[in-house]
């Protein structure tokens, strides 16, 4: 009897790559082909023929499949995509078999059902004609009278082609957010995640595998992002025989009822040719075109001036109205109000440990509530945002004890406190709608059109008052909340900021717009993890902020021109007590503030690329626009250089057959401590025509720097 085959295609848009998937006797379709793009006329079952592979002796009479999803029930010995137990303990041995598809060129469905245990499952796959990004998700369904415990379910399942052997994740800690590991791949399953209620400083849920040295302008390199961050896990496993398999799913045991849905959550994959520069070009144009969605798409992204760092906790409104208008002076036009306004008569807000939960303005901080600081905001021509944490309570707040139930604290065992705080119980939908109310009549009574929305301490003991686990239902009421305040309030945007970088994926920012990076705001720190997270997230999304010259979570002294270049490559704003600047640093902080005015439009709608560099203190970072009528060049030096002269910076992504005028924009900040001759076109003369060949062939050589200092090179073709 001859086996039926059947195959399917898979085009992902702009990425000039090619899935093809194959199945066997209607079994889980399996990928045996992930590659550059097919043409036209391939013939799709020889490529599932060629897939067969040789069995040594020793090892069982069939390779078991390494499918969509993979099945123990089918003899797969690896980590199962999906694992399900009746209440007795029993494992359900699955053997789906796909019962119908939908398919189209930029999308497959997969519908399957198993007839014994009567589950059904659905397989997506999908990318918009316009991107690189590809969609998938996994959702069952139980048909069956039993109730099943469902241990893992993976989004479907794609493999690691066998020629990659590096991979690149992220740790971190507070302030330290987006540092790179690199690992060889090895034989294993090798697993993170997060069971914070966030993705939390050290667990941004995103993978990246490719060719060694795995570079930023050439090889071949995928990655894959997983939109489910408050409890996620990823895993990446090598098989003995070779194949290798990346899962993402929800990181907590969930029941699926009679007749019941569960969702695995969205993964998205992107693949590249040339080098991981590309694979953030497909997230930066998913993310703008797909996931974030702005009240105003035509507005630019307005420079920020936030409070917390001049303030703290010491709220004066005289004070407040200096800083407005030093911000405004400078060229800031949105003005943040950050922790403390809030709290009751009995209870204020003046440090840490207290009021959360009381969104009510201090009366006596403000005794004529918040309008006079945002009418005086408005009228230097500045927007309104405020800082919120609706998520959290202190002990010692009205709230809690008015409701001390709310509190998501089970039971008398001892219960471990963060940044003196707990979590409000969000199952519970009085408090969900109380928090709602709350904020609804802030917004409703005053002129703002900016949440800073703040997560300030990881869940422990995450269960509800029932001790049934909570995690992934706390999660979705935080989500819905916020969908509906965006729903009511459609003006307003609202930033995700959890400690810094502690709450950042793709799902939060289908309900936000802005992601504050790290709360560091160290500009050599914050060069760094910019240009690492700049692959998964576009610069009109994450806030880069003009910190204090001696930032204050490093001590460390930095000059403003390097502070303010730095924040120039992210969603601008400034961080700092502005009674603190001098006139210099006053008067270059204008100057790169109106720069950023003049090039963030296509700035935040072109290409972003990093240099390869031979240079260990070098990390320069390249902005080029859609139609590559011009770029800016940043080149940033972090320590001492270890060479005795400069290389030459080989741009990327221009148009070789044009001139480009260009011009060294910051050339008075040539220290001749550091140079002392350099007859260099750039230097001699305001600008100098180089082809856009020559750029990308021979490159610019820059002057020497001295630590924590940038270069900033403009050109623009003539």
């Amino acid at each position: 009897m001859t086996d039926a085959l059947s195959t399917w295609r898979l085009d992902v848009g702009v990425a000039n790559h090619t899935l093809v998937f194959a199945s066997i006797n209607d079994a889980l379709p399996t990928v045996v082909y992930s590659g550059p793009k097919l043409a036209d006329s391939a013939r799709l079952d020889d490529f599932a023929r060629a897939d067969v592979r040789p069995i040594t002796p020793g090892t069982l009479d069939q390779i078991a499949p390494l499918s969509l999803l993979p099945e123990e029930g089918l003899g797969f010995q690896g980590y199962c995509g999906l694992q399900l137990t009746d209440e007795d303990g029993r494992p359900a041995l699955t053997q789906f078999n796909v019962v119908s598809v939908d398919a189209s060129p930029h999308a497959l469905t997969f519908y399957a059902k198993e007839p014994t245990l009567h589950l059904a499952l659905t397989l997506t796959l999908c990318c918009e004609a316009d991107s690189g990004v590809l969609a998938v998700a996994s959702e069952i369904e139980n048909l069956s009278t039993n109730r099943w415990r469902v241990d893992w379910l993976s989004v479907p399942v794609l493999p690691v082609d066998q020629s990659f052997d590096v991979m690149q994740e992220y740790r971190g800690r507070w302030t330290q957010e987006f540092t790179p590991i690199k690992n060889n791949i090895r034989t294993g399953v090798h697993l993170r995640e997060s069971r914070r209620a966030r993705t939390g400083h050290d667990h941004f849920p995103g993978l990246i595998v490719g060719e060694t040295p795995l570079a930023w302008t050439r090889g071949n390199a995928a990655a894959v992002h997983y939109a489910f961050s408050d409890v996620h896990r990823v895993a990446l496993e090598s098989l003995p025989d070779g194949r290798r398999q990346v899962q993402a799913g929800v990181a907590e045991i969930r029941w699926l009822e009679k007749n019941a849905k569960l969702h695995s959550g969205d993964a998205y994959w992107t693949f590249s040719a040339s080098g991981m520069n590309e694979l953030a070009h497909h997230y930066q144009h998913y993310v703008r075109t797909h996931i974030v969605n702005l009240p105003d798409p035509t507005a630019p992204r307005y420079v920020n001036y936030n409070c917390w760092e001049a303030i703290y906790f010491d709220h004066n409104i005289e004070r407040l109205k200096f800083l407005a208008n030093s911000a405004a002076s400078v060229g800031a036009e949105r003005f943040v109000l950050d922790d403390g306004w809030f709290g009751t008569e009995a209870i204020p807000r003046n440090d840490d440990t207290s009021s959360l939960g009381d969104w009510v303005v201090d009366v006596k901080k403000y005794p004529e509530g918040l309008n006079p600081l945002i009418e005086h905001v408005n009228d230097l021509g500045m927007k309104f945002g405020l800082w919120l944490e609706p998520e959290m309570v202190n002990l010692h707040s009205a709230l809690a004890e008015q409701h001390p139930t709310w509190v998501l604290k089970h039971g008398e065992v001892k219960h471990v406190e963060g940044r003196q705080q707990f979590l409000l119980d969000f199952t519970k939908s009085e408090v969900v709608e109380y928090i709602y109310q709350s904020i609804h009549t802030i917004l409703e009574s005053h002129n703002i059109e900016y949440i800073k929305w703040d997560m300030n301490r990881d869940a422990t003991r995450a269960v509800d008052a029932q001790g049934h686990r909570s995690l992934v239902r706390h999660s979705n009421a935080v989500h819905a909340l916020m969908a509906r305040i965006r729903q009511n309030h459609p003006h307003v945007e609202i930033e995700s900021c959890a400690s810094g970088g502690g709450r950042i994926d793709y799902r939060v920012l289908q309900n936000t717009h802005r992601v504050w990076l790290s709360d560091s705001i160290d500009a050599r720190v914050r060069w760094k993890m910019q240009n690492e997270a700049f692959i998964f997230l576009p610069p009109s999304v994450y806030g880069s902020h003009v910190g204090a010259e001696k930032a204050h979570t490093s001590a460390r002294k930095q000059p403003m021109s390097f502070r303010a270049l730095v924040a120039m490559t992210g969603h601008m704003g400034i961080e700092s007590d502005m009674a603190e600047l001098n006139e210099a640093d006053r008067a270059t902080l204008m100057r790169y503030i109106a720069l950023y005015k003049t090039h963030r439009n296509w700035m935040h709608q072109g290409r972003q690329y990093r240099l390869d560099s031979l240079e260990e203190t070098a990390l320069t970072q390249e902005f080029v626009a859609a139609d590559q009528s011009q770029f800016l060049l940043f080149s940033a030096n972090l320590d001492v250089p270890i060479d005795e002269t400069t290389a030459p910076l080989r741009l990327v992504g221009l148009d070789k057959q044009a001139d480009y005028s260009v011009c060294l924009v910051n050339k008075d900040d040539i220290d001749p401590l550091a140079t002392r001759i350099f007859p260099h076109p750039l230097i001699e003369n305001d600008s100098a025509v180089f082809s856009g060949e020559q750029l990308m062939h021979q490159g610019l050589v820059p002057p020497f720097l001295m630590p924590d200092s940038m270069w900033l090179f403009h050109g623009k073709r003539i």
